[in-house]
């Protein structure tokens, strides 16, 4: 089960109904931030999470609306008495402006540690989260990200006592380590079936469409994507400022075959987005305007009964 959370919806500035734009996860007891622009923590208060258990927090790029609350939630944390390491990824640069941030937050009971992408693409392991950064394409340099929880077969009974491996072995092999005995060596594919469908999300904001963006949220459960404009005379301004249309991001959902797609990081003259939904759910149905704190439990293929929608 993850649950997923649209904690603001705003670009450039917060607005008195709406905060900047920030994802929060929660997974096994792990939490997961994707951007903290100002008034991220007062949105996570305003949900009801925990600040503590925010193990992971990740940056598309560097601009005041996606960072500019890092200070304070880092504070926050602190209080909260976190002592375990929180995990920072982001663009290059990445140690340089948290750093320079942090002239005002300079003493935590907690170690950061840093995870800079180097590359177009990038994959990281944290807590049950396999991650992929991608390049997009906006003004600085900017990456979208893939969240998933992937799913190892089931365990075969039947294939660990045909190939007389102990029982004592079993539950270890069951979570995918692999066991040197006396007799030779054990791995998990030795008992384990092929790998069931798990869960995938992508977000990505702050950018025109992209054949990366298409490839990475290929299949996705749910699409957060953003939409800076839904009025149709905005094409132009999306173009120039490296932002997307409502319509722009539907034909990525549709060729991407997501599930479902919420919009996100509205621009500030853009009041009610709710009136230019229908335009895009002509190319993409299952179109969906963000709001904050719109949230989501997605649940395994096998356990589709349990997800809920708030």
């Amino acid at each position: 089960m993850l649950d997923v959370c649209l904690l603001g919806t705003g670009g450039m500035m917060p607005l008195p109904r709406r905060w900047l734009t920030a994802l929060m996860t929660r997974y096994n007891g792990s939490s997961l931030l994707i951007d903290c622009g100002e008034g991220t923590q007062v949105a996570i208060k305003e949900k009801g999470w925990s600040f503590k258990p925010i193990d992971v927090i990740c940056f598309t790029h560097y601009h005041g609306d996606h960072i500019s609350g890092l200070p304070g939630l880092l504070l926050t944390m602190g209080n909260a008495e976190r002592t375990e390491p929180l995990v920072l990824i982001g663009p290059k640069g990445l140690e340089r402006v948290v750093s320079a941030l942090r002239v005002i937050a300079p003493e935590l009971p907690f170690p950061i540690e840093y995870r800079e992408i180097t590359s177009a693409q990038q994959e990281f392991e944290i807590n049950g989260y396999h991650i992929t950064a991608f390049r997009v394409n906006h003004n600085v340099l900017c990456y979208g990200y893939t969240l998933e929880i992937r799913r190892r077969g089931k365990f075969s009974v039947e294939r660990a006592q045909e190939q007389k491996i102990p029982v004592q072995f079993w539950n270890r092999l069951q979570k995918g380590e692999t066991i040197e005995t006396e007799d030779g060596v054990l791995v998990p594919e030795m008992v384990l079936g092929p790998a069931r469908k798990g869960i995938k999300v992508t977000y990505s904001t702050d950018t025109r469409p992209t054949k990366s963006i298409e490839e990475n949220a290929a299949g996705s459960d749910l699409f957060i994507c953003e939409g800076m404009y839904g009025e149709p005379d905005k094409e132009a301004k999306a173009r120039e400022y490296k932002h997307m249309t409502f319509q722009e991001a539907a034909a990525l959902a549709k060729k991407a075959q997501v599930g479902e797609m919420w919009l996100t990081h509205y621009s500030p003259s853009l009041v009610r987005p709710e009136e230019y939904i229908p335009a895009a759910q002509k190319i993409f149905p299952k179109t969906i305007p963000g709001k904050d704190g719109k949230s989501v439990e997605l649940a395994f293929q096998d356990e589709k009964g349990s997800e809920a929608h708030e």
